[in-house]
């Protein structure tokens, strides 16, 4: 018996899906995307947080012979360091939960972003999942959406998500 939920998505899509997990339940962001373009748009009420992004965010993704663009409206300002960044981007979003600096006390200094410990999913034609769900945690999202040279480390608090 065939599933009919179970649709295959381009990845493109998914990136999109990725980001509107991240953002799509913060109140001061609102994301759209342009399948025709291929443009996802974040637009962000607050311009601390716009600037945050602009600066995190990549301008484009390429999928193979797809270039997905990124667009934060309003415009980004200036830079400040990476760790003030990713929490101006996330303040005051749900899936995140603080912002982390071990000092360099033992050779050796990280910052880590922290999201809320729960699990995330989204509808990505997997094959595997007899929904076709990706299941997953804010932090792999955001290891994909910022890359794994970010500037941070992405973690999951150890605390229960509260809903």
């Amino acid at each position: 018996m065939t599933n009919p939920n179970v649709k295959l998505s381009p990845p493109w899509a998914e990136y999109y899906k990725e980001i509107n997990a991240l953002f799509g339940d913060d109140p001061a962001i609102t994301v759209t995307y342009d399948e025709e373009q291929y443009t996802v748009t974040l637009r962000v009420e607050d311009q601390d947080k716009a600037d945050a992004l602009e600066a995190l965010l990549p301008k484009e993704k390429t999928f193979g012979n797809v270039t997905v663009k990124l667009q934060v409206i309003p415009a980004n300002r200036t830079q400040s360091p990476r760790l003030s960044l990713f929490q101006r981007a996330f303040e005051g979003n749900p899936v995140f939960s603080n912002a982390v600096s071990v000092p360099s006390d033992m050779g050796f200094g990280a910052e880590y972003l922290v999201f809320k410990k729960k699990v995330v999913q989204y509808f990505v034609d997997n094959l595997s999942d007899v929904n076709g769900l990706r299941s997953t945690l804010y932090q792999e999202i955001a290891k994909d959406v910022f890359g794994v040279d970010a500037g941070v480390f992405f973690s999951t608090d150890c605390e229960e998500a509260e809903s």
